[in-house]
């Protein structure tokens, strides 16, 4: 009796050990990568049985060996400028080009060096945009582009801001991606039209929401030098551009030239009738003296020829495309009318190069092709590529006093 009492009490001993000792583990955690290799072999099998045997398409390109084309930036007589910038994975030339052409314009008036927000512009764009979308029922372009005058708009209505105060990419992005956010904003405006959900306060508010999640929202004050201030109050006080001095000129057969007209493209969303249309000798009068004189201009016209190519980093009319001599306003209209030369892309000139050929301009662009060649952010255009495929430009009124006198309304 004794020893089995002995042994119950050793069992029990032994048992609140075991349980002690249970109670005072403590397990550890740690972060590891989701594996699922069987997985991984079904996608990448999956992959491989989905893929088609694809045929490189190839496109018409001007031959550029053994041409006497301009190797360098340092070659041309510029203006300042602030260094290109990447518009990244959007449609948003005209913001890029536009704005710079302002830091220009800010620099050759008062020596400052400014660096604008392109982002905040294109936000409050894109707020105008669903605006007009409700109040138009969905019958209007809703895309990623536009024109540069709307610079001018949206900047009236809503002031602008630096660069560092509204970058317009969520922190470690390293280039601009409104993919994601054009697909989201273009489906959920779809949605609205095919339900009639006319309500514009909901609809600005949606996709004031979808902006700020993949932009961020915009600031409504700023600290400048110290002192706290509006988007507004720093374009009035601080940029101090006067935005009512600057003219858009379009030369295009099919309206009445000195006259102001629309500019029928899709990026003319809003309709505007404000540009001046003059024949194309005018037209390279008035951009020829600007830039001789230290004015940049801000352009918009098409970049699709075979003589338009990123790697060589100029843009000039092939000899089998038409020659220089017959290049006037009936080659430029036919091509507008036939849609080859569409409003597509907007830049920045800010130099020029005299040969016996003619001149070359120096074009900042912010587009990804300008990348690909020895002078990255840069293109060389020869003037014949200006007058046959560039439909328009914005430039300050007091180099085109002239020209404007022969309106009958005067800016």
């Amino acid at each position: 009796m004794v020893r089995t009492s002995i042994g119950l009490v050793c069992l029990l001993v032994v048992l609140a050990v075991q349980g002690l000792a249970q109670a005072e583990r403590r397990d550890r955690a740690i972060f590891l990568e989701p594996k699922n290799e069987f997985l991984d072999s079904i996608k990448k099998e999956n992959e491989i049985y989905r893929k088609k045997k694809e045929v490189p398409e190839k496109v018409l390109r001007m031959d550029f060996t053994g041409l006497n084309l301009p190797k360098s930036v340092d070659e041309f007589t510029g203006c300042w400028r602030t260094p290109p910038v990447s518009q990244g994975e959007t449609g948003t030339c005209w913001a890029f080009s536009t704005i710079s052409f302002l830091e220009s314009e800010v620099y050759r008036q008062t020596k400052r060096e400014l660096k604008f927000s392109e982002l905040y512009t294109v936000y409050w764009e894109y707020v105008e945009k669903a605006k007009r979308f409700v109040q138009e029922h969905g019958n209007m372009e809703f895309g990623e582009g536009s024109e540069a005058n709307a610079v001018m708009r949206i900047w009236k209505a809503y002031g602008t801001v630096p660069e560092e105060a509204f970058p317009g990419k969520k922190p470690g992005g390293k280039f601009h991606d409104h993919v994601a956010l054009f697909q989201e904003m273009n489906a959920y405006l779809a949605s609205v039209k095919a339900s009639g959900a006319w309500n514009e306060d909901v609809v600005v508010g949606t996709i004031k929401t979808i902006l700020n999640h993949y932009l961020g929202e915009p600031p409504t004050t700023i600290v400048v030098d110290g002192a706290r201030m509006t988007p507004r109050e720093y374009l009035d006080n601080v940029v101090r551009l006067n935005l009512d001095e600057y003219v858009d000129f379009l030369s295009l057969a099919e309206k009445p030239y000195y006259q102001q007209v629309e500019y029928t493209v899709p990026d003319n969303w809003w309709h505007s009738k404000e540009y001046y249309n003059v024949p194309l000798s005018d037209f390279m009068k008035i951009l020829k003296r600007a830039i001789r004189r230290g004015y940049t201009l801000a352009l918009g016209g098409d970049t699709s020829e075979p003589g338009y190519d990123g790697h060589a980093g100029v843009a000039m009319i092939p000899s089998f495309d038409i020659p220089s001599e017959y290049i006037d306003d009936n080659a430029r209209q036919f091509r507008f009318s036939n849609s080859t030369s569409t409003d597509d892309h907007g830049i920045h000139l800010v130099g020029f190069k005299e040969t016996p050929q003619g001149d070359w301009y120096l074009i900042k662009d912010s587009g990804a092709g300008s990348r690909n060649n020895g002078h990255p952010g840069y293109y060389f255009y020869h003037e014949d590529y200006v007058k046959l495929k560039m439909l328009d430009f914005m430039v300050h009124k007091d180099v085109a006093e002239d020209i404007l006198a022969k309106f009958q309304t005067k800016p």
